[in-house]
């Protein structure tokens, strides 16, 4: 029985990095590091969804990926494909909603079709929100929104003088979600990797050196356990 962590974060983000370092120190081809980050992808998705956490959002394809030798890439979408198709039953069962964010049109046409499908299997659910971030970039997030804006300006929908914070992050892919409270980074790595920059703007920020194959229930309770004891002051004071 897991028990529920005080002061939880309503959305966490976690940056799932060492897959590859995994698989190398085994031995293993980087895929033997990728099927078994999906085995940790299960489980802190399970975890969330059982302590109460509302959004997880797990970044899992950044457009800098495509740059990877093409049957790493090719390797990834199936496993993408395989993900949403095989996990349908288990977030179902779970009550979980699924959505993505990302330029998906990227995708191959079968994996934006399986994505599809299995969001609108899993629409109906009440309770944690599984963001999968897909074809990803934080700076290309900022330019879509801005090009966004201009083409409601040009068409006469939106004064210029109107634009604040508020309004811009309403053209944001996560428009429908609030910033995240919690990100978790695995591996190590002290960077962002163009991840969510506008909405992280006041993130509390944990890093773990466990590799994500290894990054399981408790070293997730173990991240939450930690935001638990920050106070979040958002440029305030805390008397």
């Amino acid at each position: 029985m897991v028990s529920k962590p005080k002061n939880l974060p309503v959305h966490v983000a976690v940056i799932m990095d060492g897959n590859g370092r995994w698989a190398r120190q085994r031995g293993l081809p980087r895929v033997a590091g990728h099927r078994q980050g999906v085995e940790s992808v299960r489980a802190i998705v399970r975890t969330a969804g059982k302590v109460g956490i509302k959004f997880l959002t797990l970044y899992a394809f950044s457009t800098e990926n495509w740059t990877r030798p093409k049957g790493e890439v090719s390797t990834l979408m199936r496993l993408l494909e395989h993900f949403l198709k095989t996990e349908i039953e288990e977030l179902n069962r779970n009550n979980v909603r699924l959505q993505a964010i990302g330029r998906l049109g990227d995708l191959p046409q079968s994996a934006q079709d399986q994505l599809h499908r299995s969001i609108e299997a899993l629409a109906g659910n009440t309770g944690l929100t599984l963001i999968l971030s897909l074809s990803y970039s934080g700076r290309a997030e900022i330019i879509d929104a801005v090009k966004s804006l201009m083409r409601e300006v040009r068409l006469g929908h939106l004064d210029p003088a109107q634009i604040d914070e508020t309004v811009f992050s309403h053209h944001l892919y996560t428009r429908c979600y609030p910033d995240p409270d919690l990100l978790i980074r695995t591996s190590g790595e002290l960077r962002l990797s163009n991840f969510m920059m506008w909405q992280m703007a006041y993130t509390e920020i944990y890093v773990t050196d466990t590799l994500f194959p290894d990054f399981r229930e408790k070293e997730f309770l173990e991240a939450l356990d930690a935001y638990a004891k920050r106070q979040r002051r958002f440029g305030g004071i805390n008397e």
